[in-house]
This record gives C-alpha cells, sequence and structure tokens, in this order.
C-alpha cells in the first residue's frame, strides 16, 4: 500500500483492480477447462449529448500490451454516437476477463471529459477556455483529466502535472491577494515579479465588488481582470459583467478583458459568451458525467452471439461522406466513400498503432469548428456595455 488511498500501476497491469466476480469466472471456467475465443465491443446505449468524443485509448493499449489479444478501436478525438462500438478485443475470453474493468474505467472517465469539454468549446463561440478542474478531482488522476480536456479542444490546463504539449495557465488566487494589505500590493507584486510570459490578469473580486477593484486592477497594469464569483454571488452574473465593461471602457481601459471563473458551466458560457472574453471552467469539465460504456461478447469461435438487448457480430462504423456515421457487419460493403473508423491498434499482443494526444485535439478542434460553422459561426447578438448601448467588438481574448 502506498501512502495515499490509491492503485499503483502495477496492481492494475496484473489485472488485480477488478470486479470480484471476474476472478471467479476466470477460477470457475479454468477449473471446467473452458477459454472460448471471443470478441467483445465496447458501446454507449445513451450519452449525456447527442454526440461524444473517444478517449482513454492510451492507457487501454499499455493496459493490452504484452496480452494475447486484437485490438481494433476509433482512435481518440473520434466523434461517436449512441450504440456504436467504439473498441473491439478478440482473444481467448480468459486471457483478459478480469481487465474489463480497468478497460471500462479508463475509457468512461477519460472520454467522459473530452465529451464535456467539446460541447463547451462548441458552444464558446470562439472564446477560449481553460481546464481549472483538477482540484475537483483525485490529484493521482490529474495527468489523465487535463489530457482529455486538452484533447477535447480546451485551450489551455492549470495542472503542473499536466502531460508535456500543452499551455499550464494560472495567475493568482484570492489567498496570495490576501497575503498583502490591500489588492493594489498584491496586483503590483505579481507585475513585478511573475515571470514576463504570464499574463497580467488581475483577480478582481477578493473584498470590493468587481466593479471596483477591476477599476483598480487597470490602474495596476492589469491586461485583464478575472471575475471568479457566478457560483458566490446571488446578484445578476450578467448586470456584474456589464457594469465591469461599462466603467472600464469609461475609464479609458476598453483593452483591459473580462476573464470568468467560479463554477462557470455550459449554461454560463452560453449566457456570458457574448460580454466575456475567456473562461476557466472547472467542474464542469473535471466533473462530467461518464460515458456509460459497457463492453459485451458479440462472437464466441466466430460465430455470432450476443446477450438479449446487444446486436451479434463484429461491426464496423464507418463514416459517411455527410459526416454521419453507419455501423455495419465487418465484411458487408459499405457506402462509396465511406472510411472505417475502428482500425487496428493491437495485433496478438504487439501494439501497432499508438495513441497520438496532438492528433486527437486535432481532430476534435476540426470538429468543434465545422459544428460552429453549421451553427451560424461566431455571430453573436450586439453587446449591451458599450458606452453608448451600441455594438462593440469585443477586445482579443486574453491567454490565462
Amino acid at each position: 500500500m502506498g501512502m495515499f488511498d490509491t492503485v499503483s500501476d502495477e496492481t492494475i497491469k496484473r489485472g488485480e483492480c477488478t470486479d470480484i466476480y471476474f476472478v471467479r469466472t476466470e477460477e470457475i471456467l479454468e477449473k471446467e477447462q473452458i477459454n472460448p475465443l471471443v470478441s467483445m465491443e465496447v458501446t454507449a446505449a445513451a450519452l449525456p449529448d447527442a454526440w461524444g468524443i473517444v478517449c482513454g485509448l492510451s492507457d487501454v493499449l499499455a493496459l493490452l500490451e504484452g496480452v494475447p489479444v486484437t485490438v481494433d478501436a476509433m482512435p481518440e478525438g473520434t466523434l461517436f454516437f449512441p450504440g456504436e462500438p467504439v473498441l473491439r478485443i478478440t482473444g481467448r475470453y480468459r486471457d483478459f476477463c478480469r481487465y474489463e474493468t480497468a478497460i471500462l474505467g479508463f475509457l468512461c472517465h477519460a472520454s467522459g471529459i473530452a465529451s464535456a469539454t467539446a460541447h463547451i468549446m462548441c458552444e464558446a463561440k470562439g472564446r477560449p477556455v481553460y481546464s481549472f478542474g483538477s482540484r475537483r478531482q483525485h490529484p493521482s488522476i490529474a495527468m489523465m483529466i487535463e489530457r482529455a480536456a486538452w484533447i477535447g479542444g480546451a485551450d489551455g490546463v492549470s495542472n503542473t502535472c499536466a502531460p508535456p504539449g500543452m499551455p499550464v495557465v494560472g495567475t493568482m488566487p484570492h489567498a496570495m491577494i490576501m497575503c498583502f494589505d490591500k489588492p493594489e500590493d498584491a496586483w503590483r507584486a505579481f507585475d513585478r515579479d511573475a515571470p514576463a510570459a504570464v499574463p497580467r490578469i488581475m483577480l478582481c473580486d477578493t473584498y470590493c465588488d468587481e466593479k471596483t477593484e477591476s477599476l483598480r486592477a487597470a490602474e495596476c497594469g492589469a491586461t485583464a481582470v478575472r471575475l471568479d464569483t457566478p457560483r458566490s454571488r446571488r446578484g445578476d452574473m450578467r448586470s456584474i459583467i456589464e457594469e465591469v465593461r461599462w466603467e472600464l471602457d469609461s475609464h479609458g481601459y476598453s483593452r483591459v478583458k473580462i476573464f470568468l471563473s467560479g463554477g462557470v458551466t455550459r449554461e454560463d458560457v452560453i449566457a456570458y459568451r457574448d460580454c466575456v472574453d475567456a473562461f476557466g471552467i472547472g467542474g464542469a469539465i473535471a466533473n462530467a458525467p461518464v460515458v456509460d460504456f459497457a463492453m459485451d461478447i458479440v462472437e464466441i469461435d466466430k460465430k455470432p452471439k450476443a446477450k438479449r438487448g446487444k446486436r451479434s457480430g463484429i461491426k464496423q462504423v464507418y463514416e459517411l461522406v455527410c459526416e454521419k456515421h453507419r455501423t455495419l457487419p465487418v465484411g458487408q460493403v459499405p457506402p462509396a466513400n465511406a472510411v472505417p473508423l475502428l482500425k487496428p491498434c493491437i495485433v496478438d499482443g504487439r501494439i501497432v498503432q499508438k495513441p497520438d494526444m496532438q492528433a486527437a485535439r486535432k481532430r476534435v478542434i476540426a470538429w468543434i469548428r465545422r459544428a460552429t460553422e453549421a451553427a451560424g459561426g461566431n455571430k453573436e447578438p450586439a453587446k449591451k456595455s458599450g458606452r453608448n448601448g451600441s455594438q462593440k467588438k469585443p477586445p482579443a481574448a486574453p491567454k490565462a
């Protein structure tokens, strides 16, 4: 046992982090000398939203490397719909049955985070969104959370244990401001001492109302003000944001941007995206509903066989020219120009295609761009916060 209540990599790799009934099944089948060749598919009958994003495959392949199985899967970052198999394993059942718990855990959790992030990015209409949610989950999985959020399209992440290849962002907490006599001392110290590459985004709601602190922070050189109060204040958040914008503009700080964090939800992004320049989102990403995948036998000894409620036989999912999907039995001729989505990943225990985190992100970003354009692009209603009530072009969004 380690210092914390976590399971070691070695324990998971040995198949010792599993539901007990798989261990009992393995023991009984061994005593009965039964070990059929099976194909099992991972599907979700329903999703939290209309579509999801596949994520977590890298951990599945690390788990099954060296196990005598063949794995075909949708690449990470692939869009999928309810009922579509995202992964298929073929091998002798006793050789991998105890890994089902970990396989589903890897896919369910990471896919849930990536999917929620992608849906938020679609609603942000080009506004940057940053993952601030690793503190809402066990620290031992912080890397997984940030990786899944990055694949889902987030513009940056906050945890220092994020995988290489993504921006780690963040400026100051309320605690830092409270360590100084007054907020101005904290903001000026941050401006003096923080690395030059870190944007001067000042937290503006520690003691006074947001308008007052935002103006004082702007005087101290803030390039953006961060409002962290959507859930802690009972006022009209839109009115607060618009008041801050009005006062900044009125006092000659029209270039100072507004960054919103603090319990921000997808609904908040929709509500405030026309008057906020960027969002920091925690629980709505890190605590996203998991994708409720199941893993079921669809073929035994190369003959179609499935339990009630499941479709027997191994399948392929095709992306059509119109970007819709069609699931067909393997071997059936697909429509013209259809692209097969399940691809070989492991052959006889050997990894033949490793997941690429950046390529996965590019798939999601491309989908978000197409979905946003199909929904009418980045057009937004006129801002109400211009000095004369007229439409006002928002300043360029800040980097957290």
